[in-house]
C-alpha cells in the first residue's frame, strides 16, 4: 500500500510539472521570410465573427477585444519612434521582437498582406489603414502624415508561427505622440448612414453587447449601386474602435455580398459608443465610411 501511495505521488507531480510548464512557455518566433498560403478567415452564417488579435474582453458574451496591450504572449511592439512631427510625412518603423528580445521575421500573409497596421486619433479621428514593408532584419516601415497635435493609437494586425507551427494571430498597440495645442473633436452623433466622397453608405442592423449580430452595408452613388471589388481577399474590412479605451475589433465579411450588401457578424464587447470603419473599393480606389453606434 505505501509503495503504490508514493507511486501516485510521483506520477501526479509529474504531470502537475507537466501541465504548469506549457502554462507557462511562450510562444517562440519561427522563420526568416513571410510564411505565405496561411489559411484565410471567412464568416459562416451566425458564428462569431474573427477578430485580430484575440484576448477577451471580460464582459458578457466574452466578446473578444484587442489592441489595448503592447505586448502579448512573449511578443512585443517596439516602435522605433514614439513623437511624430505635425502634418510632415515620416517614415514610422517598428519591429516586432519575442520573449527573447529577436526580431520576428516570419509573418503569415493574411488578407493579402503579412502585416495590417490601423492608426486613430484618440478622439477617434484621422482613421487610417496602411500596409508596411519589412526589412530583412525586421524592421517594418510606411510613410505616415499625422495633421493633427494629440495622441495616436498604432495598431498592428498580424499572423506568426509559433515554434511548433502554429498560427497566432495578434494585435499590439502603442500611442504615438504628435506636439502641438490638441484640440479633441466631439464623436459624431449614432447614425445608420454615411457620406464619403460621392458615396452614401446605409448600415442595417443592430450591434449588440455579447450577442452575435448581422451588420449589413449597402454602397449607392447617385441613387445606383456601384459594382464593389474586392479589396485585400474581401468586398469589405470593418475595424470598430470603442470609445474611452480604443479598444480594437477587426472583423471581415461573408465571402460573397448579399443582395449586393456587405455582411459582417458583429459582437459588441460591452456597452457604450464604438466608431465604425468600413474600407470598401470600386473601380480599383479605396474608400472609407465611419458610423457611430451606441450600444445599450
Amino acid at each position: 500500500m505505501r509503495l503504490a501511495t508514493g507511486v501516485a505521488a510521483v506520477v501526479l507531480a509529474m504531470l502537475a510539472g507537466f501541465a504548469l510548464g506549457r502554462a507557462v512557455t511562450a510562444p517562440t518566433s519561427i522563420g526568416t521570410q513571410y510564411a505565405a498560403g496561411a489559411p484565410d478567415h471567412t464568416h459562416p452564417p451566425g458564428t462569431t465573427p474573427h477578430v485580430h488579435g484575440g484576448g477577451t474582453d471580460g464582459g458578457d458574451g466574452g466578446a473578444q477585444v484587442s489592441g489595448l496591450s503592447v505586448s502579448v504572449g512573449g511578443y512585443t511592439l517596439v516602435p522605433v519612434q514614439r513623437q511624430l512631427p505635425i502634418g510632415d510625412q515620416v517614415d514610422l518603423r517598428f519591429q516586432i521582437v519575442d520573449a527573447d528580445q529577436r526580431p520576428v521575421t516570419a509573418f503569415d500573409v493574411v488578407h493579402d498582406k503579412p502585416m495590417h497596421l490601423i492608426i486613430a486619433r484618440r478622439d477617434l479621428t484621422g482613421y487610417q489603414h496602411l500596409h508596411p514593408t519589412m526589412a530583412p532584419d525586421g524592421t517594418w516601415s510606411v510613410p505616415v502624415r499625422l495633421a493633427a497635435a494629440g495622441i495616436w493609437r498604432l495598431y498592428t494586425d498580424f499572423t506568426l508561427r509559433d515554434s511548433g507551427g502554429t498560427p497566432v494571430a495578434l494585435t499590439l498597440g502603442v500611442d504615438l505622440v504628435v506636439a502641438g495645442e490638441y484640440l479633441p473633436a466631439d464623436l459624431p452623433a449614432a447614425a445608420d448612414t454615411a457620406e464619403v466622397d460621392d458615396f452614401t453608405v446605409r448600415m442595417r442592423g443592430v450591434a449588440q453587447r455579447g450577442v452575435v449580430t448581422p451588420l449589413l452595408f449597402e454602397v449607392s452613388r447617385a441613387g445606383q449601386a456601384p459594382t464593389l471589388e474586392p479589396y485585400l481577399g474581401a468586398y469589405g474590412h470593418l475595424v470598430a474602435l470603442r470609445d474611452g479605451d480604443l479598444g480594437y475589433l477587426h472583423v471581415h465579411p461573408e465571402a460573397e455580398l448579399v443582395d449586393g450588401a456587405v455582411k459582417f457578424w458583429l459582437t459588441a464587447p460591452s456597452s457604450g459608443d464604438y466608431r465604425l470603419f468600413l474600407d470598401f473599393q470600386v473601380a480599383g480606389e479605396v474608400h472609407t465610411a465611419e458610423f457611430t453606434v451606441t450600444v445599450d
